[in-house]
């Protein structure tokens, strides 16, 4: 075999093993990525999509009026765009910073009857931030209200 098709193998070789070790890589990357999502969102997707061993992030506003207090540390809430809204539940300590028509950002993933069951819950740490895909939703549905802050 001459030394031209050995290099060729050689080659070849290596190309597929760099295939086979990207592809590895990006399917372990997809196992363990959270996805962020809107209330929107959610109505367009799959139910395998919403599957229980799924986490996710969901973003938007608390609706006013949709918080209630359970049995302990339960929280019972709804997080909306105002084009959509998905109801969540959360057991644990309530960050200072919750409240009604505040943004919120809750990770978790749905149960089997379509509930979000939050794991963690991150309200708005300022009075200028709100994720970036949050506040798309919000001038989408025609309700965003931009307040500047002048130094």
């Amino acid at each position: 075999m001459k030394a031209k098709h050995k290099r060729l193998i050689l080659v070849s070789a290596l190309i597929i093993a760099m295939c086979a070790g990207a592809a590895v890589v990006l399917a372990t990357f997809k196992e363990y990525a959270v996805f962020f999502i809107t209330p929107k969102d959610v109505e367009a997707m799959s139910e395998e999509e919403k599957a229980p061993s799924r986490s996710l992030r969901l973003g938007g506003l608390v609706e006013e009026g949709s918080v209630s207090q359970g049995d302990g540390n339960v929280l019972e809430f709804r997080i909306t765009d105002y084009t959509g809204s998905v109801a969540v539940i959360y057991q644990g300590i309530i960050p200072s910073l919750f409240r009604e028509g505040q943004g919120v950002v809750a990770e978790g993933s749905f149960d089997p009857a379509g509930v979000f069951v939050a794991r963690t819950l991150l309200a708005k740490h300022d009075e200028n931030y709100m994720p970036p895909e949050v506040v798309d939703a919000l001038k989408e549905s025609g309700r965003w209200k931009h307040t500047t802050q002048k130094p």
